[in-house]
Protein backbone atom coordinates (compact mmCIF):
# COMPACT_ATOMS: atom_id res chain seq x y z
CA UNK A 1 0.00 0.00 0.00
CA UNK A 2 1.13 3.46 -0.39
CA UNK A 3 0.30 4.98 2.48
CA UNK A 4 2.34 1.65 4.55
CA UNK A 5 5.97 3.23 4.06
CA UNK A 6 9.18 1.45 2.88
CA UNK A 7 11.62 -1.07 4.20
CA UNK A 8 13.82 1.12 6.52
CA UNK A 9 17.00 -0.44 4.77
CA UNK A 10 16.41 1.78 1.53
CA UNK A 11 18.10 4.86 3.84
CA UNK A 12 17.94 8.51 2.29
CA UNK A 13 18.13 7.55 -1.55
CA UNK A 14 17.24 10.29 -2.99
CA UNK A 15 18.02 12.69 -0.65
CA UNK A 16 20.04 15.72 -2.29
CA UNK A 17 19.02 18.37 0.18
CA UNK A 18 18.80 19.15 4.09
CA UNK A 19 18.36 22.59 5.41
CA UNK A 20 19.19 22.71 9.02
CA UNK A 21 18.22 25.54 11.19
CA UNK A 22 20.59 26.75 12.87
CA UNK A 23 18.60 29.65 14.06
CA UNK A 24 15.30 31.35 13.26
CA UNK A 25 15.92 34.92 14.29
CA UNK A 26 17.00 37.47 12.28
CA UNK A 27 18.48 40.95 11.91
CA UNK A 28 16.56 42.90 9.12
CA UNK A 29 12.93 43.46 8.40
CA UNK A 30 12.60 42.84 4.93
CA UNK A 31 9.13 44.63 3.13
CA UNK A 32 8.58 41.09 1.55
CA UNK A 33 9.20 38.60 4.22
CA UNK A 34 6.29 36.09 5.02
CA UNK A 35 7.23 35.83 8.42
CA UNK A 36 6.96 39.17 9.47
CA UNK A 37 3.85 39.77 8.08
CA UNK A 38 2.71 36.30 10.41
CA UNK A 39 4.27 38.54 12.96
CA UNK A 40 1.87 41.75 12.74
CA UNK A 41 -1.64 40.43 11.05
CA UNK A 42 -1.52 37.05 12.65
CA UNK A 43 0.02 36.89 16.21
CA UNK A 44 -1.07 33.86 17.15
CA UNK A 45 0.65 31.41 14.83
CA UNK A 46 3.87 34.10 15.00
CA UNK A 47 6.93 32.07 15.13
CA UNK A 48 8.71 31.58 18.60
CA UNK A 49 12.21 32.78 17.61
CA UNK A 50 15.44 30.86 18.82
CA UNK A 51 18.40 28.65 18.38
CA UNK A 52 18.94 24.54 17.32
CA UNK A 53 20.04 22.60 20.55
CA UNK A 54 23.86 21.88 18.91
CA UNK A 55 23.30 18.27 21.11
CA UNK A 56 20.48 18.17 17.74
CA UNK A 57 23.11 19.58 15.11
CA UNK A 58 25.67 17.14 15.74
CA UNK A 59 22.65 14.47 15.81
CA UNK A 60 21.20 15.26 12.46
CA UNK A 61 25.19 15.44 11.20
CA UNK A 62 25.87 11.91 12.27
CA UNK A 63 22.64 10.62 9.96
CA UNK A 64 23.57 12.47 6.57
CA UNK A 65 25.10 10.85 3.81
CA UNK A 66 28.39 12.31 2.17
CA UNK A 67 28.29 14.43 -1.07
CA UNK A 68 24.72 15.80 -0.29
CA UNK A 69 23.76 19.50 -0.48
CA UNK A 70 23.65 20.63 3.59
CA UNK A 71 22.08 24.29 3.60
CA UNK A 72 22.21 26.09 7.47
CA UNK A 73 19.58 28.38 6.91
CA UNK A 74 15.77 28.03 6.50
CA UNK A 75 14.15 31.03 7.96
CA UNK A 76 16.80 33.05 9.98
CA UNK A 77 20.03 34.22 9.30
CA UNK A 78 22.43 31.85 10.19
CA UNK A 79 25.27 34.07 11.48
CA UNK A 80 23.36 34.96 14.55
CA UNK A 81 24.09 30.99 15.34
CA UNK A 82 26.44 31.57 18.16
CA UNK A 83 28.48 28.46 17.51
CA UNK A 84 28.17 28.58 14.03
CA UNK A 85 31.79 27.92 13.20
CA UNK A 86 31.61 24.83 15.12
CA UNK A 87 28.25 24.02 13.92
CA UNK A 88 30.03 24.05 10.16
CA UNK A 89 32.84 21.71 11.30
CA UNK A 90 30.35 19.15 12.24
CA UNK A 91 29.62 18.15 8.30
CA UNK A 92 32.86 17.28 7.28
CA UNK A 93 31.51 15.35 4.13
CA UNK A 94 28.76 17.03 2.99
CA UNK A 95 28.75 20.05 0.69
CA UNK A 96 28.32 23.09 3.06
CA UNK A 97 26.20 25.82 2.33
CA UNK A 98 24.37 29.53 3.73
CA UNK A 99 22.39 32.25 2.32
CA UNK A 100 23.03 35.40 4.51
CA UNK A 101 21.93 38.88 4.17
CA UNK A 102 25.44 39.42 4.84
CA UNK A 103 25.45 41.85 7.79
CA UNK A 104 27.57 39.53 10.10
CA UNK A 105 30.44 38.58 7.24
CA UNK A 106 32.97 40.44 8.65
CA UNK A 107 32.13 39.88 12.41
CA UNK A 108 31.93 35.96 11.83
CA UNK A 109 34.43 36.13 8.75
CA UNK A 110 36.70 33.58 10.67
CA UNK A 111 33.86 31.09 10.82
CA UNK A 112 33.04 31.59 7.48
CA UNK A 113 36.03 31.72 4.89
CA UNK A 114 37.67 28.41 4.32
CA UNK A 115 34.64 26.62 6.80
CA UNK A 116 31.47 26.29 4.41
CA UNK A 117 31.51 25.73 0.49
CA UNK A 118 29.00 27.75 -0.97
CA UNK A 119 27.62 31.26 0.16
CA UNK A 120 24.63 33.22 -1.18
CA UNK A 121 24.06 36.73 -0.17
CA UNK A 122 20.88 38.04 -0.59
CA UNK A 123 20.39 41.52 -2.34
CA UNK A 124 16.59 42.49 -2.01
CA UNK A 125 14.25 45.02 -3.86
CA UNK A 126 13.70 48.42 -2.07
CA UNK A 127 16.36 47.75 0.66
CA UNK A 128 16.99 50.54 3.12
CA UNK A 129 20.53 49.18 4.07
CA UNK A 130 21.61 48.36 0.59
CA UNK A 131 24.42 50.90 0.77
CA UNK A 132 25.73 49.54 4.04
CA UNK A 133 25.48 45.55 2.74
CA UNK A 134 27.21 46.85 -0.24
CA UNK A 135 30.31 48.08 1.64
CA UNK A 136 30.14 44.96 3.75
CA UNK A 137 30.36 43.02 0.87
CA UNK A 138 33.35 44.59 -0.85
CA UNK A 139 35.45 44.62 2.58
CA UNK A 140 34.45 40.74 2.96
CA UNK A 141 35.57 39.61 -0.56
CA UNK A 142 38.84 41.44 -0.29
CA UNK A 143 39.08 39.91 2.90
CA UNK A 144 38.51 36.23 1.47
CA UNK A 145 39.98 36.56 -1.62
CA UNK A 146 40.63 33.24 -3.17
CA UNK A 147 39.73 31.11 -0.52
CA UNK A 148 36.19 29.56 0.22
CA UNK A 149 33.49 30.00 -0.32
CA UNK A 150 32.36 30.12 -3.23
CA UNK A 151 30.37 33.34 -3.24
CA UNK A 152 27.55 34.43 -5.46
CA UNK A 153 24.31 36.94 -5.07
CA UNK A 154 20.60 36.06 -4.53
CA UNK A 155 18.83 39.16 -6.48
CA UNK A 156 15.38 38.91 -4.95
CA UNK A 157 12.95 40.97 -7.22
CA UNK A 158 13.62 44.41 -9.15
CA UNK A 159 17.51 45.27 -7.96
CA UNK A 160 19.85 47.61 -10.42
CA UNK A 161 22.78 45.59 -10.66
CA UNK A 162 24.83 47.68 -11.83
CA UNK A 163 27.05 48.21 -9.35
CA UNK A 164 27.13 44.67 -8.32
CA UNK A 165 28.46 43.72 -11.30
CA UNK A 166 32.29 44.70 -10.39
CA UNK A 167 32.34 42.09 -8.42
CA UNK A 168 32.38 39.39 -11.10
CA UNK A 169 30.29 37.19 -9.40
CA UNK A 170 27.39 34.93 -10.45
CA UNK A 171 23.75 36.62 -10.01
CA UNK A 172 20.75 34.49 -9.23
CA UNK A 173 18.16 36.36 -10.17
CA UNK A 174 14.55 35.53 -8.04
CA UNK A 175 11.17 36.47 -8.71
CA UNK A 176 8.98 37.98 -5.95
CA UNK A 177 5.57 35.79 -4.89
CA UNK A 178 2.88 36.57 -2.07
CA UNK A 179 4.44 37.07 1.42
CA UNK A 180 2.35 34.24 2.46
CA UNK A 181 3.66 31.50 0.10
CA UNK A 182 4.92 30.48 -3.00
CA UNK A 183 2.12 31.50 -5.39
CA UNK A 184 1.01 34.64 -7.06
CA UNK A 185 4.70 35.00 -8.34
CA UNK A 186 5.75 38.48 -9.92
CA UNK A 187 6.73 38.11 -13.38
CA UNK A 188 6.38 35.06 -14.44
CA UNK A 189 5.05 31.51 -13.62
CA UNK A 190 7.68 29.02 -11.93
CA UNK A 191 8.79 26.24 -14.58
CA UNK A 192 7.42 23.09 -14.42
CA UNK A 193 9.77 20.30 -14.71
CA UNK A 194 8.81 17.42 -17.16
CA UNK A 195 8.06 14.50 -14.48
CA UNK A 196 5.65 16.82 -13.56
CA UNK A 197 6.22 16.41 -9.77
CA UNK A 198 7.65 18.89 -7.27
CA UNK A 199 11.76 18.41 -7.57
CA UNK A 200 12.20 19.67 -4.18
CA UNK A 201 9.54 17.56 -2.51
CA UNK A 202 11.69 14.25 -4.29
CA UNK A 203 14.72 15.61 -2.91
CA UNK A 204 14.54 18.33 0.24
CA UNK A 205 14.03 17.89 3.95
CA UNK A 206 13.65 20.72 5.98
CA UNK A 207 14.57 20.79 9.81
CA UNK A 208 13.72 23.73 12.01
CA UNK A 209 15.30 24.86 15.02
CA UNK A 210 12.99 22.67 17.25
CA UNK A 211 13.35 19.67 15.43
CA UNK A 212 10.15 19.79 13.21
CA UNK A 213 11.24 17.85 10.01
CA UNK A 214 9.48 18.65 6.77
CA UNK A 215 9.12 18.50 3.04
CA UNK A 216 10.67 21.74 2.10
CA UNK A 217 11.03 24.92 2.83
CA UNK A 218 8.12 27.35 1.65
CA UNK A 219 6.94 29.27 4.13
CA UNK A 220 4.83 27.49 6.38
CA UNK A 221 3.51 29.00 9.58
CA UNK A 222 0.79 26.34 10.15
CA UNK A 223 3.16 23.41 10.10
CA UNK A 224 1.41 21.54 7.35
CA UNK A 225 4.06 20.61 5.76
CA UNK A 226 5.71 18.59 8.59
CA UNK A 227 6.62 15.01 8.29
CA UNK A 228 8.50 13.80 11.25
CA UNK A 229 10.50 15.05 14.50
CA UNK A 230 14.93 14.88 14.06
CA UNK A 231 14.48 14.89 17.74
CA UNK A 232 12.55 11.69 18.32
CA UNK A 233 13.02 9.99 14.68
CA UNK A 234 15.70 9.30 12.80
CA UNK A 235 15.99 10.89 9.28
CA UNK A 236 15.73 7.75 7.70
CA UNK A 237 12.45 6.96 9.32
CA UNK A 238 11.21 10.42 8.25
CA UNK A 239 12.27 10.03 4.78
CA UNK A 240 10.88 6.97 4.23
CA UNK A 241 8.03 7.06 6.84
CA UNK A 242 4.23 6.48 6.25
CA UNK A 243 3.28 10.15 5.85
CA UNK A 244 5.95 11.31 3.00
CA UNK A 245 5.29 7.96 1.16
CA UNK A 246 1.50 8.68 1.21
CA UNK A 247 2.13 12.44 -0.27
CA UNK A 248 4.48 10.90 -2.58
CA UNK A 249 1.99 8.68 -4.09
CA UNK A 250 -0.29 11.67 -4.50
CA UNK A 251 2.43 13.79 -6.14
CA UNK A 252 3.08 10.71 -8.53
CA UNK A 253 -0.55 10.35 -9.21
CA UNK A 254 -0.48 14.45 -10.14
CA UNK A 255 -2.45 15.10 -7.26
CA UNK A 256 -0.33 17.25 -5.09
CA UNK A 257 -3.40 19.23 -4.07
CA UNK A 258 -4.26 16.37 -1.55
CA UNK A 259 -1.28 16.99 0.16
CA UNK A 260 -2.12 20.67 2.34
CA UNK A 261 1.13 22.11 2.05
CA UNK A 262 1.26 21.52 -2.29
CA UNK A 263 -1.84 22.38 -2.24
CA UNK A 264 -1.81 26.52 -2.59
CA UNK A 265 2.13 26.64 -3.59
CA UNK A 266 3.04 27.36 -7.20
CA UNK A 267 7.17 26.06 -7.22
CA UNK A 268 7.64 22.41 -8.59
CA UNK A 269 11.35 23.05 -6.98
CA UNK A 270 13.01 24.66 -9.90
CA UNK A 271 14.09 28.27 -9.02
CA UNK A 272 12.61 30.85 -11.12
CA UNK A 273 14.49 33.79 -12.22
CA UNK A 274 14.32 37.04 -14.90
CA UNK A 275 17.46 38.77 -16.77
CA UNK A 276 19.14 35.57 -17.28
CA UNK A 277 19.67 36.83 -21.13
CA UNK A 278 21.62 39.58 -19.93
CA UNK A 279 24.09 37.90 -17.93
CA UNK A 280 24.87 34.88 -19.43
CA UNK A 281 27.53 34.81 -22.02
CA UNK A 282 27.01 33.78 -25.53
CA UNK A 283 28.71 30.80 -26.84
CA UNK A 284 29.00 30.62 -30.12
CA UNK A 285 27.89 27.15 -31.91
CA UNK A 286 31.37 26.67 -33.50
CA UNK A 287 33.40 26.85 -30.17
CA UNK A 288 31.40 23.90 -29.05
CA UNK A 289 31.48 21.99 -32.81
CA UNK A 290 35.42 22.32 -32.16
CA UNK A 291 35.51 20.93 -28.86
CA UNK A 292 32.96 17.91 -29.97
CA UNK A 293 35.65 17.70 -33.06
CA UNK A 294 38.61 16.97 -30.08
Amino acid sequence: MANEGIDMNTDLYGLTTVNVELTSRCNKNCWMCGRRKIDREFPEIALQYGDMDFDLVRKIAQQLPPNIVVQLHNNGEPLLYPRFGEAASLFTHQIKCIDTNGKLLLEKAEEVIDAIDTMAISVIEKDAEADEQFEIIGKFLELKKDRKPFTLFRINGEVDTRRYENFGLIMAHRVLHSALGSFNYAKQNPTIPEIGMCLDFLNHLAINKDGEASICVRFDPKRLGVIGDAKKQSLNEIWNGKKRMAWLAHHKQGRRDQVPLCSYCHFWGVPTGVAYQEQRKEISENTVVNILRD
